[in-house]
């Protein structure tokens, strides 16, 4: 089979003049180009819409993942494939790859095999800009918070408490920790200081839950920056940097439209970190598709205790949106990686370590109906070796379960092997759900509470402990006035538990808080758990050594 970028290449698009309007009605007039096969919709047609009825919320999401990778991605844009080709209008969400990991070790994001979004080599790399204006937002105020320190310092900010860092979209290790502000009084006041990467800045998060130029200024003015010397928290709007923040994410708001290699609809908006944010497209995407389509298929970061989770507990809180179904992706080899199968034997069959991994998976279906309170099915993601009999015995088990499971080879066959899929999504989104929708705790709970509800309900853990500065910090926090706001827990995604190797369902686990960080503006409370990397590093053979550009100008390598 041919490679995803070959794939890609090879693809033949359609203008995307024509996809907007021969798929979601929208008029060439309301789109802003960026070239033949990408466009943003304007911002003031979308406002448009505001009384125009939703469409359903279809939301992808997994089990705990492994390092083979389950095709989250791939299983969306082939969900959306086949629905469209069902003759429904429907319309991706997916979230902006960051060019971290496109370098790195992850590689892309726009799907795999014969279900992608194209261009996949735009996507992938600079696209239309977006993650360059928020880098530049961020940067300046980084800025402006060492030039106010510089001239005098009115604001009296102690520089040992600025939480805010600058940004680069690059894994760089090298600039975790740095000292800035070297070489003598006229370069400013010395500090330490450090790097994340783009995807994990506030400014990312706000982004993604903005829905007006409005709200969005309003979010960076509220950005706790760090703090002056009598421990009262110094925001962007102190120092008069929201306005000029704000202008330069203003073009940058309104979604991206590209479509897929079957020329269905997409929006590819956002992107933040799925551990240290919410890990979800952007609620401007997300409200335009459910205006302008009858269905729309968007995904969360990783397994349905951190992606789903925050997609419910963060996104759906702040925005009033509600998934009417979840579609749970699992693959044979996740399941016996789960049930003990070494990396290098995945490849041999073994039912017996598929019904011992069914425990990982038991527990996410168990979270996303009786937790969040979804109408769930299962997505089984076909591998070329995974055998009839692992397959059979997927399918058995989660209907021990109570849930329809339905095998699909998207990867492979586009959207003709995600029709059994599509068609069961639609069955169950037919019939009336018996549960309620629901987040993990409620708003009023001190965020002590929200931790251990998450902790408990989701996690299977028994007790909840904290490092004596994470408490300090978490007392603080409720002090200045943001008990109220929800919690975003930042842990490994590969366990229920602390420890990535702790696989199945472990439980009555010990979750340990080690550091707590406010995101006043995006409207959370970060609680770090493990070691969470917020600038990655390189790893020793990262893919930007097979990346390469020949000289007719075909991109080649990117995966």
């Amino acid at each position: 089979m041919q490679s995803d970028i070959e794939i890609a290449n090879a693809a033949v698009l359609r203008p995307i003049r024509e996809v907007a309007q021969e798929t979601l009605g929208i008029a060439e007039e309301h789109l802003v180009p960026y070239g033949h096969h990408k466009a943003k919709v304007d911002i003031g047609y979308l406002t448009s819409l505001a009384d125009r009825p939703l469409g359903k919320l279809v939301l992808v999401t997994a089990l705990s993942p492994t390092p083979p990778g389950e095709g989250k991605t791939t299983t969306t844009v082939g969900l959306t494939d086949a629905l469209h080709a069902l003759g429904h209008r429907t319309v991706a969400c997916l979230r902006e790859p960051s060019m971290g990991p496109v370098f790195g070790m992850k590689g892309g994001a726009a799907g795999g095999g014969w279900s992608q979004v194209v261009p996949m080599t735009d996507i992938n790399l600079h696209f239309t800009g977006d993650f360059a204006a928020i880098a530049a937002a961020n940067n300046l105020l980084a800025a402006l918070i060492d030039n106010h320190v510089h001239h005098g310092n009115e604001l009296d900010i102690d520089v040992r408490s600025v939480t805010w860092k600058r940004v680069v979209d690059t894994n760089d290790r090298a600039l975790r920790e740095v000292v800035v502000a070297m070489g003598g009084h006229a370069n400013g006041f010395p500090r330490e200081d450090g790097f994340d990467i783009v995807v994990a800045s506030e400014l990312m998060a706000i982004f993604c839950l903005t829905e007006s130029w409005g709200d969005l200024k309003k979010r960076i003015g509220d950005i706790v920056i760090g703090y002056d010397r009598s421990t009262k928290p110094v925001t962007a709007r102190d120092l008069g940097a929201d306005g000029a923040m704000a202008v330069l994410l203003r073009d940058a708001l309104a979604p991206n439209l590209v479509q897929t290699l079957e020329g269905a609809p997409a929006f590819v908006h956002g992107g933040p970190f799925a551990n240290i944010a919410h890990g979800c497209s952007s609620v401007m995407a997300t409200r335009a598709g459910l205006r302008l389509a009858d269905l729309v298929v968007t995904e969360a970061g990783f397994g349905a205790d951190l992606g789903a989770e925050k997609f419910v507990d963060i996104k759906c809180r702040k925005s009033g949106l509600r998934p009417d179904i979840a579609v749970v992706v699992a693959t044979v080899r996740a399941l016996k990686y789960h049930g003990g199968v070494a990396l290098p034997d995945l490849g041999t069959e073994d039912v017996g370590a598929v019904e011992a991994g069914m425990v990982n998976l038991r527990r996410h279906l168990a979270n996303v109906r009786d937790v969040y309170g979804i109408p769930c099915v299962v997505a089984v993601n076909r591998f070329p070796t995974d055998t009839d009999r692992e397959v059979d015995r997927v399918v058995e088990l989660v209907a021990e379960e109570g849930v329809q499971a339905y095998p699909a080879t998207h990867f492979a066959d586009g959207s003709a092997g995600a029709t059994d899929l599509a068609e069961g999504v639609l069955a169950t989104l037919a019939e009336p759900s018996a549960r309620e929708f629901s987040f993990t705790y409620e708003d009023d709970v001190s965020l002590t509470a929200k931790v251990e509800a998450i902790a408990t309900r989701l996690y299977g853990a028994g007790l909840v402990t904290w490092d004596a500065k994470a408490r300090r910090r978490l007392e603080r926090i409720e002090r200045d006035g943001y008990a109220g706001l929800p919690v975003c827990v930042a842990k490994t995604q590969y366990s229920f538990s602390t420890d990535p190797t702790s696989l199945g369902a472990p439980s009555g686990h010990e979750l340990h808080v080690r550091e707590v960080r406010l995101s006043a503006g995006a409207g959370f409370v970060v609680v770090v758990c493990g070691d969470m990397m917020t600038m990655p590093g390189l790893p020793r053979d990262p893919s930007a050594a097979r990346i390469d550009l020949a000289d007719d100008g075909t991109i080649l390598g990117l995966s």
